[in-house]
Parts: structure tokens; sequence; C-alpha cells
């Protein structure tokens, strides 16, 4: 089978990780890596081991690259992804698809006219059990939809001298926790409930008024001790934490809540759905559990395992029950479904995957939750 060519473009976090998920399937090979500048690019190419390296716009002249990765900061986005779109490249897109509504909407309207791959890396939705909730749901095991509530809780910013270029506006969008990680808990529950979101309440807060930036690269210090002359105080105008009540198209309601300042919450998501039948719980910090509350019944733990999963579910399970998946198997299920639309040349009719329609839908969402905020009154999606 014919090999497909990929190129990464960006190697923060998120960019390595896409790598090593594009590495776990067949007859896919990154060839090409970009960075802000060549002699990264040859820096970190040799470190990660990827044959070339090039700037962006000399990658796009190569013809022999078929998929573009944008895994660099959000302000990015959209101009790299509409320049590997207008080069005939199918585009997978870190989230937000931009930080404008009418980026992510040109994006979307050039991607269909183009007839190319678009995907957005809502890799969440790629974990097994998130995916037995959906069909469950599906199936009518949940009932009708009460209520939601929902939470993604970390502690990478809780320190004043926490820094990264997501704090700045000009880099990263006007909103901070709800667009970085409200992002995905919201997409989420869209996904899982099939409700569509109709109005937002929000408040925001920004525990650190100021923030101390260090004045040096971070990797050349990592793991050091700074001195007071090593940082610069810079104002903070993005939110640390938010809470939002939604309304959905049920008539029900719902509640999520994002910190990036919580102690100890390395990376939490979790959802409750309450429905007339029962009630499902999902941790993302306990991916292969899944409890289901009940009335009259006993309660449920039901852990991952294919033989006991939908067989849409079991489609994203690599390994026996009990053998534990986590967060680098749901890029790697995400890309499995991307590649084949790949190989095929076109975007599906009906893709599987997270599109850059999805990335439209959010980035939406997000607007009407800082509107909100802004205005502390309800807004209409």
């Amino acid at each position: 089978m014919k090999k497909i060519n990929a190129a990464i473009v960006g190697t923060g976090f998120i960019g390595p990780a896409h790598l090593e998920a594009l590495r776990r399937l067949p007859n896919i090979e990154v060839v090409a890596l970009c960075e802000v500048n060549i002699d990264l690019a040859r820096e970190k190419a040799a470190i990660l081991g990827i044959p070339n390296a090039y700037t962006f716009e000399e990658m796009l002249q190569n013809p022999d690259i078929d998929v573009v990765h944008i895994c660099t900061p959000n302000f990015l986005h959209y101009s790299q992804s509409k320049a590997a779109l207008l080069a005939g490249k199918h585009v997978v897109c870190e989230k937000p698809l931009a930080t404008k509504i009418e980026e992510a909407e040109e994006l979307v309207a050039l991607a269909k006219e183009k007839g190319l791959v678009n995907a957005v890396h809502f890799n969440l939705r790629y974990y097994p059990m998130v995916r037995q909730m959906k069909t469950l749901r599906e199936s009518g095991e949940l009932g009708d939809i009460y209520s939601i509530m929902g939470s993604y809780l970390q502690d990478w910013l809780f320190l004043q001298t926490d820094y990264n270029w997501r704090l700045e506006p000009d880099k990263s969008g006007d909103s901070r926790a709800i667009a970085d990680i409200g992002s995905h808990l919201l997409d989420l529950t869209e996904y899982v409930t099939g409700l569509k979101i109709t109005e937002v309440m929000a408040d925001f807060s920004t525990v650190h008024k100021t923030r101390l930036k260090p004045l040096k690269a971070i990797e050349t210090y990592s793991g050091k001790i700074l001195s007071p002359s090593d940082y610069e105080e810079v104002p903070i105008n993005t939110e640390d934490h938010a809470t939002v009540m939604l309304r959905f198209d049920n008539g029900n309601k719902g509640s999520v809540t994002v910190s990036q300042v919580n102690a100890g919450r390395k990376n939490r998501l979790n959802i409750e759905i309450a429905g007339s039948k029962s009630n499902f719980e999902w941790c993302s910090e306990k991916p292969n559990e899944m409890w289901i509350g009940k009335r009259e019944t006993a309660n449920q733990q039901l852990m991952k395992d294919p033989a006991l999963f939908s067989m849409e579910a079991a489609r994203l399970i690599s390994f026996p029950g009990g053998h534990n998946e986590g967060f680098p198997d749901t890029s790697k299920q995400m890309f499995k479904e991307v590649y084949a639309a790949v190989r095929e040349g076109k975007q599906p009719s009906a893709p599987s995957f997270p599109t850059f329609e999805d990335g439209l839908r959010e980035l939406l969402i997000c607007e009407r939750i800082i509107e909100s905020h802004r205005k502390q009154a309800w807004v209409k999606i």
C-alpha cells in the first residue's frame, strides 16, 4: 500500500504527540518538520528523527507531502491552515481552528471548495469509554437527559511564576481556560449527548492579575531556581477559572467549570450526565472506567473491554480488556480515521472524525461564552 507522507508544523507539547501517534499507524511516514526558523527546525528534526527540516513556506512547495499537521500557537492556525489548503494539502489542525469566527468560516468554506480532508484535533472523543457512552445513549440506556455537569481542572498555571504563550492574548486569543481546555469539554458534551447548546451564562475569574514572565527561554533553566531579576511582571487579562451555565435544545440545563489553577489536578476532565434511566460518569484520569448510576438496582462500574462494548466503541480499542489505553491512543485512533479519508483523497460526505465545521462550532460557543462574561447575561449561541 502506498505510503502517505505527512509534515508536522510546530514542536511544543502537541507536535511530538502527533508524531508519536502517526508512527504507530502503518503506511504513514512523517517526512518533514517545520519550525519558526530553519535552524530550530533542523535541531528538532534531528532530535525527533524526522528526515527533512523546512521553513513552513518551503514545506508547502514539496509535492510529495500529502498531509500537514498544524501544531503551532493559536494565532498561526488560520494562516497556516489556509496556506496548506491552497497548496493542495490535507490538513489536521490543533484547536482552536482560528482565533476569529470569520477566519474559521473562511477555512470551512475553502476546505469544502477544495474537497480536501480537514480535521480538528478534538482527540478526547476517541477514548473508547467516551464512544461507549455515546452509543449507550443512542441505544436508549440513558433515557431522556435531565442535566449535564462537567469540569476540566488543571494546575499547570497554579503559581504566579507559571508562564506560557497561552497567557498572551495576541498569541492565544481573548479566552484561555475556556478556549484551551473548555473547548474539549464542550465538544465532548455535545458529542456524547447529541444535544446542542443554545444559550450560555458565564463568569470568569483571573486569580493572578499579574504574572512573572521569565526573561529566558524556558528550556534553558528547566528545573533551576530563578532569581527575581530573571522575571518581569506582566498583567494578565485572560481567565484562570470559568464557570458556565448551559441551556440545551431539549429544554434542560447543565454547567461546566474549567480551571488551570486547581492544585493537584494535572489534567482532569469529568463529565456526569443524568438521564431518566441512568446516570453516566466518566473521568479522563481513570479513562478505562465508567460509572453507571441506578435508582432501583445496583450501580455498575464498566471497565474497558472490547468484548463488552458496542462495535463502534470496540473499533477504538487496540488491546484486550485489562490492558489500559490512554491519552496517546486517542490521537492514534483519530488519525486512523482521518488517514483512511486521506487514502481516498477527499473529505467523506459524513465524516466520523471532528472536522473544520466542528472547530467552527466550538469557536462560536467560546465566543458567546466570552460575550456572556462581558455582559454578565445569558447569550444565545
